[in-house]
């Protein structure tokens, strides 16, 4: 199984993409754990990730938790701006699975 973590400031409006991506996940019988967190908590976070996906209000942290994290083999992005006000949760599901 592979793990999507979504990063936002509070970890509230990404809260409610990860439902909608679990919706995809569960339509699309495709097997992750999609969890919500807020930035200040990733590093207490101490399962293995494979995606790591930004709000877009924390877009300015990229290339910092890019050089933190992806020597743990873990795939760092922003997501899609457009998806993410949408709340298109099939989107950012396809986003995240493309980087795996």
């Amino acid at each position: 199984m592979k793990r999507i973590i979504l990063v936002c400031a509070a970890g509230m409006s990404t809260t409610l993409l990860v439902n909608e991506m679990n919706l995809a996940a569960k339509k699309n019988t495709i097997d992750v754990e999609i969890l919500a967190l807020p930035a200040n908590k990733l590093s207490d976070y101490t399962k293995k990730i494979d995606v790591l996906l930004l709000g877009p209000q924390i877009e300015f942290m990229l290339d910092k938790l890019k050089e933190k994290y992806e020597k743990k083999e873990m795939k760092i992005a922003a997501i899609d701006s457009m998806a993410y006000g949408l709340m298109d949760g099939e989107a950012v599901l396809k986003q995240a699975l493309t980087m795996i």
